[in-house]
């Protein structure tokens, strides 16, 4: 019998199923949701005057210290930016845009903003540093037209700012002004005098003022601009917290809770659920400069090395690199689980095969399992719309739906088109009606593209099973559904650890074949042959990855051998997704059709006979 798990406590699961006479289900867990904040500043203010001392940011400065902000000097900050845009006459029809990554002077920005009653809109970074035409950002300024627009280093995004119209628009940076272009120093903002007049604005902000606009990925198309209101945050935030029943013991016994993050703050994900959920916490925050990418990953490891977090929030790529730095520096483990209580992903599914050697690692560890929870939801859903509050023995659960959510499970074939409704949901897209319209079905359910059945469909209190996008299931010729979401998951499991994502293709084929994206940390662990570590080449065409793939994958297809989930051939590519041409976004998420689109000639080979040298025959 495996070790018990870290002890955590959680909210019953309990579910009132409702089945309706056309098939659909509605379900809701029988816990109410209580009381939450008027407005996201309320825990700002309520820490700052409990705890005003408690850290509540760190992020490390140029000589590798720890810059720290506690809760008391970081309102004070926030109320003085909130004043200086006051004075310039900013309000809720105005926006301020932020360019750069997650900074202490990002979230001081950020809160100003929201405190002032201004929407602030975080913008993915990748849109003005790593794209070649800047094409998303110069169309996300246009639809927001902010007044004032923030940026961390300002030579850095001198470039990007060029291809703005500044007209009217104040630029603000931190450090190294852009030479070509006038701006404000930071600093200039937080010196300002704080009036009766950021009270004010304090008694303004309720439930349906906008706080933000979270701009989708604009994986398919351009971005879409999701309009954030108070009452999404703060009663999202209730309810992922009200479903552990320990926060206030583990503060009483330990003190503040402590998070790492690197998740950007321009996603629903880093910038809601895990900052501002640290903040209704009162937890502290260090930010993690790191990123999962080989090269970048050596910052979070030096972090999580030195900090121990007592939750630890991330997506699967992440894991899979921390894992194998943990794996191989036992230290760092234990610092790692050293106060960790629980760990949590989301953004894409988990493999089986990573979350059984995490859980090796932490018996070696601690003797004990730790618990390994996600939450389920998107950008219009503030983000977390269900959860798995409880010891699960697998992933690719999504749980049950929070305390205060409506799940509809409208039947489509083979499974459920997943639906929301709560206080949680976006009132819709800034500046799109027509895509707002089409966003909701005529009982107000958020139609958000995901499918998901039952673990159990005799105990419904088991909870929901993620069963792909909708959208992304396609037929083979015969007529059979493919469902590539979760077959995607499968195929980087079994392979596991030399893929690191796919793309499922077969669409009006005969058999399901899969691009592939090679995962460069696992791929040495197979490959050991000096001469086939010289280039990529030789690495992606090595014979210990071919017979690797064959066995791992014909293991697959005997456990899985009907025609739509067994995985014929397997072509692995070198050019990693690309962000400009709506692949992948900077957390990772890898669009399928987008991918199809632009590897179309690629499809063509991986479907080609006789195949080419370089495509794996199962």
């Amino acid at each position: 019998m495996p070790p018990a798990f870290r002890k955590v406590s959680y909210l019953s699961n309990e579910l009132d199923v409702e089945r309706r006479d056309n098939g659909e289900i509605v379900l809701r867990l029988r816990h109410p949701l209580g009381d939450y904040d008027r407005n996201m500043i309320v825990p700002l203010r309520k820490w700052a005057a409990a705890e005003p001392d408690t850290l509540w940011l760190a992020q490390r400065g140029p000589d590798r210290a720890w810059r720290k902000i506690g809760y008391g000097q970081g309102l004070g900050y926030v109320n003085a930016i909130a004043a200086a845009l006051l004075a310039r006459g900013l309000g809720p029809d105005d926006a301020v845009m932020v360019l750069s990554g997650n900074s202490i002077e990002h979230a001081l920005v950020m809160y100003g903003a929201i405190a002032a009653g201004v929407p602030v809109t975080s913008i993915s970074q990748a849109y003005s540093l790593m794209s070649m035409d800047h094409a998303k950002l110069v169309y996300v300024f246009d639809l927001v037209r902010p007044k004032l627009i923030f940026v961390q280093n300002g030579r850095f995004f001198e470039a990007a700012l060029s291809k703005l119209n500044l007209d009217g628009v104040e630029v603000v940076h931190v450090s190294d002004a852009p030479g070509s272009l006038p701006s404000t120093d930071f600093m200039d903002l937080v010196k300002t005098p704080v009036g009766p007049e950021v009270d004010a604005a304090f008694e303004r902000l309720g439930p349906d003022t906008v706080c933000k606009y979270l701009f989708t990925s604009g994986s398919t198309g351009m971005p879409k601009a999701v309009i954030n209101t108070h009452r999404m945050l703060c009663a999202n935030a209730a309810m992922a917290r009200s479903v552990v029943l320990d926060h206030e013991k583990w503060r009483a016994e330990e003190g503040p809770s402590v998070a790492v993050d690197w998740l950007p703050w321009s996603h629903t994900f880093g910038g809601n659920a895990n900052l501002h959920g640290a903040l209704v916490a009162g937890a502290s925050l260090y930010i993690d400069d790191g990123r999962p990418l080989p090269g970048l990953f050596d910052e979070t490891i030096a972090n999580l090395q030195e900090i121990s977090p007592t939750t630890y929030m991330n997506v699967p790529v992440a894991y899979s690199m921390l894992l194998s730095a943990m794996e191989k520096d036992e230290a760092m483990a234990k610092t790692f689980f050293k106060r960790l209580k629980f760990c949590a992903y989301g953004g894409a599914a988990l493999s089986q095969d990573l979350w059984e050697r995490f859980q090796q690692l932490a018996i070696r560890t601690t003797g004990e399992r730790v618990v390994f929870t996600t939450g389920w939801g998107s950008t219009e859903t503030a983000p977390v719309a269900t959860s798995v509050f409880r010891e699960a023995e697998r992933v690719g659960m999504i749980g049950l739906p929070l305390p205060g959510v409506e799940l509809k499970l409208v039947p489509v074939g083979h499974t459920y088109e997943v639906r929301v409704r709560g206080a949680l949901i976006t009132p819709g897209y800034y500046k799109e009606p027509k895509k707002t319209a089409e966003a909701f079905d005529a009982e107000g359910f958020y139609c958000i593209g995901d499918a998901a059945k039952f673990l159990d469909p005799e105990d419904p209190d088991q909870g929901l099973v993620f069963d792909g996008r909708v959208a992304e299931d396609f037929k083979l010729d015969t007529g059979t559904w493919v469902q590539a979401g979760k077959l995607r998951v499968d195929l980087v499991g079994a392979a596991a650890p030399v893929i690191q994502d796919a793309v499922i293709c077969g669409h009006d084929r005969k058999y399901v074949a899969a691009l592939a994206w090679p995962n460069w940390v696992g791929l040495p662990k197979v490959v050991t042959d000096e001469a086939a570590l010289g280039s990529l080449d030789t690495m992606l065409n090595a014979n210990q990855l071919v017979e690797h793939v064959r066995e791992r994958v014909r293991a697959h297809n005997r456990a899985n051998p009907g025609s739509s989930t067994a995985i014929k051939r397997v072509l692995f590519m070198a050019e990693p997704a690309s962000l400009d041409g709506g692949e992948i976004t900077d957390k990772g998420y890898i669009n399928q059709k987008a991918a199809l689109t632009r590897r179309a000639h690629l499809v063509e080979k991986l479907y080609a006979d006789p195949p080419g040298n370089d495509v794996i025959v199962i």
